[in-house]
């Protein structure tokens, strides 16, 4: 997986509370599968005795098979490959190929069965479930919950929990592409969004971005290269985007019309 790991990255902070880092190292909260193993080996580090020895016993209970194929992917970063390899486990020389299919999956989700979260919910159970929960439950809602619930939940005022929807497996691209435009998330949660290359490469996320007046404007200016000469000139009139884009993007017009006259 390339680009940024938002969950990751509060772990890596410190910003985690202890219920929270028990969560993740029991394995319940259960992020993409790349975060899923780096969190957990951070947490063999823990100062707390109890989410060290929950890590250890998470790490212990991943399938064999499943923890082989995805340390055979290309993309795996080699401070994991070497930590297995230090335990024994190596990539597997022949992964199995179904494997793929699912490659962004957690490698071990320890939810129970009346956790899981019921997709077929309407709007307001969603909202209703989501009101009566909790700091820790919100968190898993935001990693595990319905695409109703990822919705509300990235607009979430912490700033943990709207970036925790980013590091959902079930995460879809047209999702991306919806928040992309949308002017009430922060700006930490666009920055995430316009930082991953793998997101970025379509062109929808891109365009959503540069018209969004909440994305930092160093990442709207460097957007507006990609975009088309239509879409550049509704940026360069387009006065929900700051003075600076629209100016920019004028310039850029008037180069295009200098070029092609």
């Amino acid at each position: 997986m390339s680009g940024p790991t938002p969950l990751l990255d509060f772990f890596k902070r410190g910003d985690v509370s202890r219920d929270v880092r028990l969560e993740a190292a029991s394995g319940t909260l259960a992020p993409r599968a790349e975060e899923q193993l780096q969190i957990l080996v951070m947490l063999l580090e823990d100062p707390d005795a109890e989410v060290r020895a929950t890590a250890e016993e998470t790490l212990h209970n991943i399938p064999e098979a499943a923890l082989k194929a995805f340390l055979a992917r290309a993309d795996v970063p080699l401070d994991l490959r070497e930590f297995f390899a230090d335990r024994g486990v190596f990539p597997d020389e022949m992964p199995d190929i179904t494997a793929a299919i699912g490659e962004d999956a957690p490698l071990l989700d320890a939810s129970s069965a009346e956790e899981a979260v019921d997709e077929d919910e309407d709007r307001e159970s969603a909202t209703q479930k989501l009101a009566k929960m909790g700091f820790s439950a919100r968190l898993k809602a935001a990693v595990k919950g319905s695409r109703e619930m990822r919705a509300m939940l990235i607009r979430d005022p912490n700033k943990m929990i709207a970036s925790a929807v980013l590091s959902s497996p079930k995460l879809s691209e047209p999702e991306i592409e919806s928040f992309a435009r949308m002017a009430s998330l922060s700006e930490e949660v666009l920055r995430i969004i316009a930082n991953n290359r793998a997101w970025t490469k379509n062109y929808n996320v891109v365009l959503g971005l540069t018209r969004n007046p909440k994305t930092p404007l160093a990442l709207s200016l460097n957007f507006l290269q990609r975009l088309s000469g239509r879409d550049l000139n509704q940026v360069s009139v387009d006065r929900n985007v700051p003075e600076p884009l629209r100016i920019a993007a004028r310039k850029k017009v008037a180069a295009n019309r200098a070029g092609s006259g």
